[in-house]
């Protein structure tokens, strides 16, 4: 007895470090030959694909595939079989863009993925998108007129997030109007003194927000906010239940009215969020960032193109930008509102959408910022045509750090290389 309780206290005192589920051991590689998968206009890419388990072909391994312009391909191919697990696919673009392969295997009942998207001269990408004469008079009333509202703020501590060297709080502040809240996580450096400042901006969904604690940690202002109007502190079931009822879909909330946009007024929780910074916060009066991913790049555009106290910013797979590019037929930014349909009957839709798109605001950045973009080749809900159409549109100083294989996630090469640039920006590194 002594032995079965001592074998069962060892096996309860091993649980913590069991081993871990990651990966598949059924990979699909699709690989170009060009190193940096980048090629001229009219060159030929050649794919090489491989089904693999544990890192050897699979005989006969059964897929599909689909080949062309990335979100318009125009080979489609099913139930293939391929003898020793591997094929050859060549593409090419008359005109700069993307060209996409993906390929889905059919092994043991379950279906693997892998793609590959390759430039086509990239640097010559440009936007669909038509600037409205009035896009910024309009956005600047919007900011002068929310302002109008005071901030109002509140304030409470979360000792449990506290660590010795920074202050954890959960704030919330007024923002386009009386008791439309926004909320965030603010983290402060515990040592008295003056910092520079970090807005971290959210990417879609409803959620709650643990805060940048590692970036303040270093010596910086770090808020990190919502854009909901919900505290970002409650149990994940509530904001599931949100996201599935109340908010479901809320990217498309009222997309035919300019002021009552739902992106009006996360836009403009943005612009109070660094009036936050500036009055109720140990902000330096000089490095302001703004970063974020998806939903949160586009927001990081929207920012830093309408406030000039932004000194730097990094948008990562920046999303909602160049909505009209489907109504060419070349790839259009999440959540490709006018993708499924061409923009017909939806002529209001399509011009509200100016008002909301990245590359829009990306016109306003100056000089005065700078700019770290990244994104991936792989990513089927950004589509790489668009971020870098956005990219090219800044005039500005900039940077450009494509992480190719990366899907609608990042590496962890690209988030140090994020983290390091903005440390850089704030002169803490």
């Amino acid at each position: 007895m002594k032995n079965v309780l001592l074998f069962l206290l060892t096996l309860i005192a091993a649980l913590p470090v069991s081993a871990q589920i990651r990966g598949n051991s059924i990979t699909v590689t699709v690989t170009p030959d060009h190193k940096d998968w980048t090629y001229k206009v009219g060159e030929k890419a050649t794919f090489k694909v491989c089904v693999l388990r544990s890192g050897t072909q699979i005989d006969n391994a059964v897929v599909d595939y689909e080949a062309g312009p990335e979100m318009y391909p125009d080979v489609k191919k099913t139930n293939v079989t391929l003898k020793d697990g591997t094929m050859t696919w060549t593409g090419t673009m008359k005109q700069p863009g993307f060209y996409r392969l993906q390929v889905t295997a059919h092994v043991g009942g379950k279906d693997y993925k892998g793609a590959c998207g390759a430039a086509f001269s990239p640097e010559q990408l440009q936007p669909s998108t038509v600037m409205p004469k009035d896009f910024e008079e309009f956005w600047q009333n919007a900011i002068s007129e929310a302002r109008k509202t005071e901030l109002n703020p509140t304030k409470r501590l979360l000792p449990e997030r506290c660590t010795k060297d920074v202050n954890v709080y959960e704030v919330s502040f007024q923002n386009i109007l009386p008791n439309y809240r926004t909320y965030g996580i603010l983290c402060v450096p515990v040592k008295e003194g003056k910092y520079p400042a970090l807005l971290r901006v959210p990417g879609a969904g409803v959620r709650p927000y643990g805060g940048d604690v590692y970036t303040a940690s270093q010596g910086a202002v770090t808020l990190e906010i919502g854009i909901h109007g919900i505290p970002v502190t409650m149990e994940q079931k509530v904001y599931d239940d949100v996201y599935s009822g109340a908010l479901s879909g809320y990217w498309e909330f009222n997309m035919d009215n300019r002021d009552k946009h739902y992106y009006k007024r996360v836009v403009i929780g943005c612009i109070r969020a660094l009036d936050y910074i500036e009055q109720y916060t140990p902000w330096n009066g000089k490095e302001m960032g703004v970063s974020g991913s998806s939903q949160g790049g586009f927001l990081t555009l929207a920012t830093a193109g309408l406030d000039k106290r932004i000194t730097y910013y990094a948008p990562v797979h920046a999303a909602l930008c160049d909505h009209t590019n489907s109504l060419r037929g070349i790839a259009c930014g999440w959540p490709h509102y006018f993708y499924w349909n061409k923009g017909k009957g939806q002529e209001k839709q399509i011009e509200v959408s100016r008002y909301y798109d990245g590359v829009n605001f990306a016109r306003l950045i100056t000089s005065g910022q700078k700019g770290w973009f990244s994104f991936g080749y792989n990513d089927d809900v950004v589509p790489p045509t668009t971020a870098w159409a956005t990219y090219n549109t800044v005039k500005g100083p900039k940077e450009i750090s494509p992480y190719q294989a990366t899907w609608h996630f990042w590496h962890q090469e690209q988030w140090d290389e994020w983290e390091d640039w903005m440390l850089k920006q704030m002169n803490i590194k």
